[in-house]
């Protein structure tokens, strides 16, 4: 299977080549724009073919690509490829406004490519195995930054899609009844907190970028039992008046630990396959367009 990746910035160096170039079914080529990275990465994982121009990748035949380059430039490289029958990866978000997203999986649909988008928390392997939305009472994650307030659609769009996404379980996309709170600093977001009541469930997102750490909590609660963890890798169980502590098996990787070789295996099933499944689509498209809507709405006011 080839698979090229476009765009060689930090997260592509931290999450996505250290686990695709030890896939034995996979030859991997590169593309960015900057020589000196591209000369780097392909010595370090002896990669042969590299390129620094996306549009010649196809004539080298790649069954798939994976799209790790700015948000802006989402759109344009990703509908490239789509109109040519080839199996798109986006890391999150897929564009910085909804609008622009629909178009994406039309033109998908147009072409029947899958479009597939990166959100590697719905794949962390310590929440998924204790979590049971059919009989969730209420869901709430926090990520929060150290002294990193931004821009309303650059904190929306870039960073606060993860928490909004996460909790998104049932694929919301109507901004009614969706209570939001916001704090600013100067003409930058500051804090922002979402929740809103669906198929029973409570669910709430939160991120303050003027946080005193950078981290990440996540809690949710069934009857008379709640969950809470404060990494990817342990947290705490109180049921029946006792705390169980749960952990992941010793040894288990870091990037194993954060979803992202689970969320690698499922893409690669997909372009296996040749197809997203449809929930899954339903729920990309209502993330981007609740995000969508909180931006509206906080612009407005």
């Amino acid at each position: 299977m080839k698979i090229a990746m476009i765009g060689l910035g930090d997260i592509a160096q931290k999450a996505y080549l250290p686990i695709l170039t030890q896939l034995d079914n996979v030859e991997l080529l590169l593309c960015t724009r900057d020589q000196s990275t591209l000369t780097r990465l392909a010595q370090k994982y002896r990669v042969n073919k590299v390129y620094q121009d996306y549009r010649l990748l196809p004539k080298e035949q790649v069954d798939a690509v994976m799209i790790h380059s700015s948000t802006v430039s989402h759109v344009m490289i990703a509908s490239y490829f789509l109109q040519q029958g080839i199996a798109t990866f986006v890391d999150k978000p897929l564009a910085d406004n909804a609008f622009d997203c629909e178009k994406l999986y039309e033109l998908a649909e147009k072409h029947n490519t899958p479009l597939y988008l990166g959100f590697n928390r719905r794949f962390i392997p310590l929440f998924q195995s204790h979590i049971r939305e059919q009989t969730l009472c209420s869901l709430r994650w926090e990520k929060n930054r150290y002294n990193l307030p931004s821009q309303l659609r650059t904190f929306v769009f870039d960073d606060f899609i993860h928490p909004l996404d996460s909790v998104n379980i049932y694929a919301k996309n109507d901004i009614k009844d969706v209570h939001i709170v916001s704090q600013f600093k100067g003409l930058q977001l500051a804090r922002l907190d979402i929740q809103w009541e669906q198929s029973g469930t409570l669910l709430h997102a939160s991120m303050n970028r003027l946080h005193g750490i950078t981290n990440e909590v996540v809690s949710f609660n069934y009857e008379n039992c709640s969950y809470q963890f404060d990494s990817f890798i342990s947290g705490q169980r109180w049921q029946s008046e006792q705390q169980t502590q749960l952990r992941l098996a010793d040894w288990t990787p870091m990037l194993t630990s954060k979803g992202f070789v689970a969320m690698i295996d499922d893409w690669l099933a997909v372009i296996a396959i040749g197809k997203v499944e449809a929930d899954m689509i339903k729920r990309n498209l209502a993330t981007h367009q609740l995000a969508e809507s909180i931006c509206q709405k906080i612009g407005k006011s």
